[in-house]
């Protein structure tokens, strides 16, 4: 059988392993490439009108054309809020809200404003409530770097290029802000707070096909959490970023401070019970899905194309998951040795799933793979399988009623609601 050919933008051991392990071989990306393990930069460059790249059927990349839709603090927000009044519009169910005017379903990201855009409708919302605390972050930016806690209007003020005026203006010019609720009841283990990194693979937006993998982690911070109004400046209490607490001098090195999903399930299903523990998954895999469901309409579908995002997720103390933002290229960079072989097996199970091992690259494929080649992936929400689901529930529930059989109220007894 012929070798695959594969490019890769970047030297990390857990990519370059995978490839030689299967005896890949490697080529330039200007070159002929089964497989093309991208930087975000080179992926617009590919997709550009300029350079007028085909590919062809037997060529695989690792990033959706306009990923960003996504991936972008400022793009996923205002995708979701869409999404939302989308639902409301067509009297969908899921856009259910609550007395406050909150959504009962879709509650999943924390209210957020656009700077410098949003700017008067966040001061209007900050005089409501002027002792919540806000995080701030630059949309473009990742691994924690500028990054703070506001308080006080006075502290936006005063960081502002402009801040004598009403006018918002960043220190940049180009640069536009997020700026969220801070969630600052944090679920707490031995004090201090962690948030979770989940890895969702999506080969397909149209129709949307993702898998969730089981070995994520959770981050914690080195320092007790401490909600007090005197440590808004400390990013060691605050942000769980590795990049960031690695730099702290109560950093462990050993275990990088990070815990596998399933210890937080078994220590949750210790101290809060089992149906508590899985209904805080089944609530994580619903706001995934419907996250992804929120950009399906805008996402270039290229059917060359698959990603692997990572998902950094707070539980709150009410047991309530948060999204807080989806990367396009969550690191691999291992900073312990369990951290390098859960990263290299996650590699291993994507490249398994976008091409079955023994099969050669071919993009008109469905894409259903055989379970023996899901490895540590769950299918998450596969929506042609949804819609045969429903079409099979509705003809039961024809049959039921013409019959008078119980297959009618058997029918409301769907999956999940989310699927």
């Amino acid at each position: 059988m012929a070798k695959l050919r594969y490019a890769c933008d970047q030297d990390k051991s857990v990519l370059m392993n995978n490839f030689e392990a299967r005896g890949w071989i490697q080529v330039n990306p200007e070159d002929d490439f089964n497989f093309y393990w991208a930087n975000v930069q080179n992926i617009r460059n590919i997709f550009s009108i300029e350079s007028g790249y085909r590919l062809s059927d037997d060529q695989f990349i690792n990033h959706f054309p306009n990923h960003m839709e996504l991936t972008r603090k400022d793009l996923m927000v205002k995708n979701i809020k869409r999404y939302r009044k989308d639902l409301e519009k067509e009297g969908s169910p899921l856009a259910e809200k609550d007395e406050n005017g909150r959504f009962v379903h879709l509650d999943f990201i924390p209210q957020t404003f656009m700077l410098p855009s949003d700017y008067n409708l966040f001061v209007e919302e900050f005089r409501k409530n002027p002792n919540t605390t806000w995080i701030m972050k630059p949309c473009g930016k990742a691994r924690g770097i500028g990054i703070f806690l506001v308080n006080k209007l006075s502290q936006l003020k005063k960081w502002s290029r402009d801040g004598k005026t009403n006018v918002f203006t960043p220190p940049t010019a180009k640069e536009t802000y997020v700026i969220s609720k801070y969630i600052d009841n944090p679920l707490l283990i031995g004090g201090k707070k962690f948030d979770l990194r989940l890895y969702v693979l999506v080969t397909s937006f149209k129709p949307l096909k993702c898998y969730m993998y089981k070995l994520g982690f959770c981050r914690f911070c080195t320092v007790k959490y401490n909600a007090n109004v005197n440590e808004l400046d400390n990013m060691f209490v605050h942000l769980t970023n590795v990049s960031i607490q690695k730099q702290g001098e109560d950093y462990n090195s050993i275990h990088g401070g990070k815990w596998t999903v399933q210890n937080l399930r078994l220590f949750l299903e210790g101290t809060r019970g089992k149906e508590i523990a899985d209904k805080l998954f089944d609530e994580i895999n619903w706001l995934t899905v419907h996250s992804l469901k929120a950009v399906s309409g805008c996402i270039s579908n290229d059917r060359h194309c698959f990603e692997c995002y990572g998902y950094d997720i707070i539980i709150d103390d009410n047991l309530k998951p948060w999204l807080i933002e989806v990367n396009a290229s969550p690191s691999l960079t291992a900073t312990t040795s369990s951290d390098r072989i859960m990263k290299y097996k996650l590699i291993s199970d994507v490249i398994n799933i976008v091409i079955p091992p023994g099969e050669l690259p071919d993009v008109r494929w469905s894409r259903i793979p055989a379970k023996e080649n899901l490895g540590s992936f769950d299918i998450l929400y596969d929506e042609e399988l949804a819609q045969a689901d429903i079409l099979t529930q509705e003809i039961k529930s024809r049959v039921g009623q013409a019959t008078g059989t119980r297959g009618a109220r058997d029918s409301k007894r769907t999956t999940s609601t989310w699927k």
